[in-house]
């Protein structure tokens, strides 16, 4: 279990830039990991708590029987003091068990003791590593997101070296100058026009005037030849 979880930890360690590489989504597989770890953490603190029941259990039945041990020798002594010899040799082989089954149930004692230590050294490491993790997890989330970012803006410059929006932007600008340059000829044709319309109506202005002319220096001929 113990080396699993750590095994778990270098993934989250050394493996982050292969994800973002990847298709995987790096920030779901970090906390992926997390979860994993809360999890082998709560296994494991289930577990120290059953060997502590179990060590708390095995101190009891070592009092209990230490306590039997006592007990039956005082009762061997009393009857070899009622001259009960008989009686006393039989006491003597239950406190001999009794003792055989303290030995034995000291060191499974002993052996739990030495279990929790272990469980609970190895818990602390697991809850130490896993609260580095967790720290780590946003420098990780803020790595991913300016890897995410940075080729968000690789893409919208490549898009803008391939041209496609610029040569568009190119097209709009020439097909806009194109259409200032017919306006401007349009404009250019109506002042010639008109320039020319003017000029017509000049000359027949001037033309009236002349036969205007033309009429008063004949109607002066006319009086003249009159007066003569």
């Amino acid at each position: 279990m113990f080396q699993f979880f750590r095994r778990m930890k270098t993934l989250v360690s050394s493996e982050v830039n292969n994800m973002i590489d990847k298709a995987e989504d790096p920030v779901k597989m970090v906390d992926e990991y997390l979860r994993e770890m809360e999890s082998e953490i709560a296994e494991m603190e289930s577990t120290t708590a059953k060997i502590i029941a179990e060590q708390k259990l095995l101190a009891r039945k070592k009092e209990d029987t230490a306590k039997l041990v006592d007990t039956r020798e005082e009762q061997a002594l009393k009857a070899l003091e009622e001259s009960n010899e008989d009686l006393a040799r039989r006491i003597l082989l239950e406190k001999k068990r009794a003792e055989t089954e303290y030995a034995e149930i000291a060191q499974l004692h002993e052996n739990s003791l030495q279990q929790v230590e272990d469980l609970k050294t190895k818990l602390n490491e697991m809850k130490h590593e896993y609260s580095e993790m967790k720290h780590k997890r946003v420098t990780l989330v803020a790595r991913a997101e300016a890897a995410k970012a940075k080729a968000q803006a690789n893409r919208l410059m490549s898009s803008v070296e391939s041209g496609s929006a610029k040569r568009g932007f190119n097209r709009m600008e020439e097909k806009i100058m194109r259409q200032e340059a017919e306006a401007d000829a349009s404009e250019e044709l109506r002042e010639t026009n008109q320039s020319l319309d003017n000029e017509i109506k000049e000359l027949d202005k001037r033309t009236e005037v002349d036969a205007e002319l033309a009429r008063l220096r004949e109607k002066l001929t006319q009086k003249d030849e009159t007066k003569g």
